[in-house]
C-alpha cells in the first residue's frame, strides 16, 4: 500500500493504511504464546512468500510462473518442517 502511494501516486490514505498494517505486522507476532516463537516466526516466512505471490497476481496483475509456484511450495514445505518435525 505504501508502494502504491509513493510509486503509483495513489491516495495518501493507502499510505497511512499501509503504515498501520506494518505496525500491526510487527506487533502481532510478539504476542504469540508458542513456546519456540523463533521457529514460528521463521515458518511465517514461507507463508509470507506464498501470500506475496498472490498479492502480485491479484493486485499487480503479474501472474506467477511455475518456478514461482515451485519456490512457494518449497517454502511452505520448509515451514512445515520447522513447525511440525519432532525434536
Amino acid at each position: 500500500m505504501i508502494w502504491l502511494w509513493i510509486r503509483e501516486k495513489k491516495s495518501i490514505l493507502l499510505g497511512i493504511t499501509g503504515a498501520v498494517v506494518l505496525v500491526f505486522y510487527g506487533i502481532i507476532p510478539t504476542l504469540q504464546q508458542y513456546p519456540q516463537f523463533g521457529r514460528v516466526y521463521a515458518a511465517y516466512g514461507g507463508i509470507f512468500i506464498v501470500l506475496s505471490l498472490f498479492w502480485g497476481w491479484i493486485v499487480d496483475k503479474k501472474r506467477p510462473d511455475r518456478f514461482d509456484w515451485i519456490g512457494g511450495f518449497v517454502a511452505l514445505v520448509g515451514a512445515a518442517i520447522i513447525i511440525w518435525m519432532p525434536r
